[in-house]
């Protein structure tokens, strides 16, 4: 009778949580997307936020249970507080295009850029204090903006999303967005003649997503969109080739500088065209056969879709952007200066720089006796991956050239498909390297990790988020989108 009456007292009390949760979101929040426009200006010593519009549209598409993201992941946080009694109702932590070119030669030159950023809300029913805050070098967040939003303002735009020339594809349901997360994956480059390319796109996509673990255990709790709108011309835009498309999207290569990083500018259109459709994260699919992609965390990921390595480089970039996951390689360029400050811990769960060996981050998952930091033949690797990525950059250089000099066809042809062989065989020497180690598949501290070859640190010796290939997360990084899926689809 006392184990009866505890189960029931545990019981009501459990229900009475969820319900005050609930009704948490109910008197804050009605069941609508408020999207705050503004941007984000400065170099690599100064950042200014300016408003630019605020929109109400659509339904709600994230968790009305989970408000406060306690992930702690991220450069800067969104913080919505409820103006009357100051009490935080909402909160969101993201990277930023902005971030990324404060660490760029330019911006360290004191050259000025202005970005589009937006932050995504549900609707709120009074007004709101909206906060940015950014991390300084020991992680602590500190307010670099606040405004307060009256929700009845005027001025807010409503339902100014709506566009004919867009089409929406119900790729992969599984119920109430609230409950579930809501993937949707916007085409860019493909000319109105290409329709028919783009679903067959977002079909062989959305299949490659939900055979790949945590994905697949968790496909009932995924709802995937594809919206398609034609650009102007097929293909996307290689400045570093002299190749400009006008696309609905304007993505492009050459983002910061590095050849094969592709990236937007142009986010109300990108936001605009993602508002057709509930969502909590967005793929920007592009019709190129070119490498290349990339992923900012709670932002968007792009990757190019008829690439060799494109299912890879599909599922890496949303790593980034859904998962909030850390690069794990460490000898390709890249456009940053010093994008890990010295001596700060990332706060990326999948890298470290091992501070305390003690206390490490994914400790949980260590396999036992394993030394730390882990021994791996690092140099024998060193020598042949930095051997490949010097001659990758002299083809990758020599095939834009052609490009410039409109060679023929069939000679860029060739030439890329040189390039694309000497690549897989590359990838397939490296998955040999690493699978031959006595310390395949076990979890310790390996030197090489986040763009520095020296002082950082990944859990495993492969993963999707290290080397190229068909290959699963390791066990932190799939431990961590595990939550993050849990995160939304409660």
């Amino acid at each position: 009778m006392k184990l009866f009456f505890n189960l029931f007292i545990f019981s009501f009390f459990l229900l009475y949580s969820v319900h005050a949760q609930q009704n948490s979101f109910d008197s804050y929040f009605t069941d609508q997307t408020m999207r705050i426009d503004y941007f984000h200006i400065g170099d690599a010593a100064s950042e200014m936020v300016t408003i630019d519009h605020v929109y109400q549209y659509g339904i709600w598409a994230g968790s009305t249970k989970n408000l406060i993201d306690d992930f702690n992941n991220g450069a800067y946080y969104y913080k919505i507080f409820d103006a009357a009694s100051g009490k935080l109702i909402f909160s969101r932590g993201f990277d930023s295009y902005f971030k990324e070119y404060q660490t760029s030669d330019d911006a360290s030159k004191g050259i000025k850029r202005t970005y589009h950023e937006s932050a995504i809300i549900p609707y709120p029913i009074n007004k709101i204090k909206f906060v940015l805050e950014k991390r300084d070098k020991q992680n602590k967040l500190n307010e670099v903006f606040s405004t307060e939003i009256d929700p009845d303002d005027l001025y807010i735009v409503k339902d100014a999303v709506k566009d004919n020339a867009v089409k929406v594809y119900k790729s992969h349901l599984s119920g109430d967005p609230h409950s579930k997360v809501d993937i949707v994956i916007l085409g860019d480059g493909y000319s109105a003649s290409e329709q028919k390319k783009f679903e067959k796109d977002l079909k062989r996509y959305t299949n490659i997503f939900l055979n790949q673990e945590p994905y697949k255990t968790n496909k009932d709790k995924f709802n995937i969109y594809g919206v398609f709108k034609a650009s102007e011309e097929s293909g996307i835009t290689e400045p570093g080739a002299n190749i400009y498309k006008n696309t609905t999207l304007g993505t492009r290569f050459y983002s910061l500088g590095s050849e094969r990083y592709v990236l937007t500018e142009e986010n109300k259109n990108l936001r605009d065209l993602a508002a057709h459709v509930p969502y909590d994260a967005i793929y920007i699919m592009c019709n190129s056969a070119r490498y290349g992609g990339g992923g900012i965390y709670n932002l968007y990921c792009t990757f190019a879709a008829d690439n060799q390595f494109s299912p890879y480089i599909f599922l890496h970039e949303f790593g980034h952007s859904f998962g909030g996951l850390a690069d794990e390689y460490y000898t390709s360029d890249v456009a940053y200066n010093e994008f890990y400050p010295q001596e700060q811990e990332p706060v990326e769960p999948n890298i470290t720089r091992l501070l305390d060996k003690n206390n490490l981050k994914w400790k949980n998952l260590t396999t036992p006796g394993i030394e730390i930091p882990t021994p791996w033949g690092k140099e024998n690797y060193d020598k042949m991956d930095y051997t490949w990525q010097t001659e990758r950059r002299e083809i990758n250089r020599h095939i834009a050239g052609l490009k410039r000099n409109k060679a023929p066809q069939k000679e860029i042809e060739a030439a890329q498909n040189e390039y694309n062989k000497k690549d897989k065989l590359h990838s397939d020497e490296v998955d040999k390297y690493l699978m031959s180690s006595k310390y395949w598949n076990k979890v310790g501290a390996f030197e090489g990790a986040g763009y520095s070859a020296k002082g950082m640190y990944r859990s495993m010796l492969d993963c999707l988020m290290f080397s190229k290939g068909t290959k699963p997360f390791c066990k932190v990084c799939e431990e961590h989108v595990g939550k993050v899926i849990k995160r939304f689809a409660e």
